[in-house]
């Protein structure tokens, strides 16, 4: 990144062409583990290969989706190389940006786990706010510790707000938009849900800042006030049907798009409800890999597999003929 895009007159300027996320739906890969609890690198290309086929607009790695509070610093280099090879191997020629978490609780651990990502080939990172020490953090401080890491790393941020991740910590639009205006910020995911808030920072940011839901629940809703797509980890198990959604609306189909919308909802509330671990297990069952998540987490019992099966269904038969 030259140093020049620190210069503060850059501030709250348009984002540089070269680090911008295209429009679309990016994926939060799943993490996955054999049986002697070590990273499965034939899993997780074989599940990069079949998301880069769908027409995904990039991948996230080291989200809640990919276990990242259950990864080792190494596991984190080893997981991004792994997708970044996979990458460069199916892309064809496309731009597909590797997104990483990149979140801790102190500035100086965040800034290396950017300096990290960036090395092992991760194009971005996605960072969760400070959490641990929340009550001695005013938004101010939260504000300056996303410019700190900004102005140190090597790979452009993602803003992630995520209260659930965050010890309930909900970003203020106001709070995102003041982040935004750095240079080498170039989007938010709303895992918060707040389509409010959504449409807020779409009308006050930056050109070229991406704005993205975080739930595969409300791409059509975010969609009509301006977001520039999705980071959902539904797209895991129905990756053409959030693409589906996206396309129809720009096509003006919007009663299709509604119909479709309210399907990916239903699956999104099962996903919501059983997590990673739910999202996981219906991998295995559909489409025949995804394996254990890691200890204290456990696989369902079959009783509840059954349900999350069903829950995911619908929306899985239509996948298969998109």
């Amino acid at each position: 990144m030259p140093a020049a895009i620190f210069n503060p007159t850059t501030m709250g300027s348009a984002k540089a062409k070269e680090i911008r996320l295209a429009d679309g739906v990016y994926v939060p890969t799943l993490a996955f583990f054999n049986a002697d609890d070590e990273v499965d690198a034939a899993s997780l290309e074989k599940h990069i290969i079949r998301l880069l086929s769908t027409g995904v607009a990039g991948i996230v790695v080291h989200g809640s989706n990919g276990e990242c509070a259950h990864l080792s610093h190494d596991e984190r280099t080893s997981i991004i190389r792994i997708a970044r090879d996979a990458i460069q191997h199916e892309a064809e020629g496309r731009r597909i940006p590797l997104i990483a978490g990149c979140g801790a609780q102190s500035t100086r651990e965040t800034t290396q786990l950017c300096v990290d990502a960036g090395r092992a080939g991760a194009t971005h990172a996605l960072v969760l706010p400070p959490s641990y020490y929340g009550g001695l953090l005013p938004d101010e401080l939260i504000v300056q510790h996303f410019y700190d890491v900004a102005e140190n790393s090597p790979i452009p941020l993602l803003v992630y707000n995520f209260p659930g991740a965050a010890a309930g910590r909900d970003l203020s639009s106001d709070t995102i938009l003041a982040i935004a205006k750095h240079p080498n910020v170039v989007g938010v995911k709303l895992t918060c849900g707040n389509t409010g808030k959504l449409a807020r920072i779409v009308a006050d940011c930056p050109q070229g800042f991406f704005v993205g839901g975080g739930s595969a629940d409300f791409i059509l809703q975010g969609h009509a006030v301006g977001a520039n797509g999705t980071i959902s980890g539904l797209a895991n198990l129905c990756p053409k049907a959030c693409v589906r959604i996206m396309e129809l609306a720009d096509e003006g189909q919007w009663r299709e798009a509604r119909h479709l919308q309210a399907l990916v909802a239903k699956a999104d509330w099962t996903a919501i409800k059983t997590g990673f671990v739910g999202v996981k297990a219906a991998l295995g069952h559909f489409a025949g890999y995804g394996g254990e998540p890691r200890k204290p987490c456990v696989v369902p019992s079959q009783k509840e597999l059954d349900v999350i099966v069903r829950g995911f269904q619908e929306s899985m038969d239509l996948e298969a003929t998109l």
